[in-house]
């Protein structure tokens, strides 16, 4: 049998349809591991703004993937036409945390492995995965660190600031400096020695000091 007559016989008419059980139990398990996908990245999340309609877009994508591949492998002509209709799909929405091409990827791959029929593969991969994202991704160091935003009305408060600053953190560094006459905005990198922040309170106390902010900073965006 050669290239032609592969063409000319009925292999690519036929049609192969899906058990109505096996497809609810592929869509149940797609919205099961969805699920457990969208806590995992619910629980490990650490950028700036948490999206709620990202998580849920996590669980859809899983289900319309297990879908689409159910469709694909009983029918050789629709697994064609399928490829070429995904070929010209363009997605323009940016990715702002590296971490969400994981969890895109792993909702993809999940629906794949359940409509192709691997369900132990596809339960065993998924606790696995999310066990190791909830280790490393919250996984904190020993000092945390943050922005303070501290307000002065001269060069001599400043100095005082950045004095009692460097006593009562483990780090303090400059991030930027901003002189208006009669005003000096600092931004500072600080590392604490524990999660005790009473020191920002004493701060504002200062004579001198007009205002004094603290900012959590995960190294994502800059003060």
């Amino acid at each position: 049998m050669n290239f032609k007559d592969i063409f000319k016989s009925d292999f690519l008419e036929a049609i192969t349809s899906v058990n109505v059980a096996d497809m609810a139990i592929t869509l149940i398990l797609a919205f099961g591991l969805g699920m457990f996908i969208f806590l995992v990245y619910k629980k490990t999340y650490g950028g700036v703004m948490y999206s709620s309609g990202f998580g849920v877009t996590l669980v859809a994508l899983t289900m319309i993937t297990a879908t689409v591949i159910l469709a694909v492998t009983s029918n050789v002509v629709l697994s064609l036409g399928m490829v070429g209709a995904l070929s010209i799909v363009r997605f323009r929405t940016a990715i702002k945390e590296p971490l969400d091409i994981a969890f895109l990827f792993w909702s993809i791959g999940v629906g794949i492995v359940l409509a192709a029929g691997m369900i132990p593969l596809a339960i065993i991969g998924s606790v696995a995965v999310g066990v190791i994202l909830l280790v490393l991704v919250n996984k904190k160091g020993h000092a945390r660190t943050y922005i303070a935003v501290i307000r002065c009305e001269d060069s001599e408060t400043e100095s005082a600031v950045r004095r009692f600053l460097d006593g009562k953190t483990k780090r303090c560094a400059i991030k930027s400096k901003t002189v208006q006459k009669g005003d000096i905005e600092l931004n500072l990198e600080l590392s604490l020695k524990d999660d005790n922040t009473d020191f920002i309170n004493e701060t504002a106390e200062m004579n001198g000091v007009k205002s004094a902010v603290l900012v959590s900073y995960n190294g994502d965006y800059t003060g």
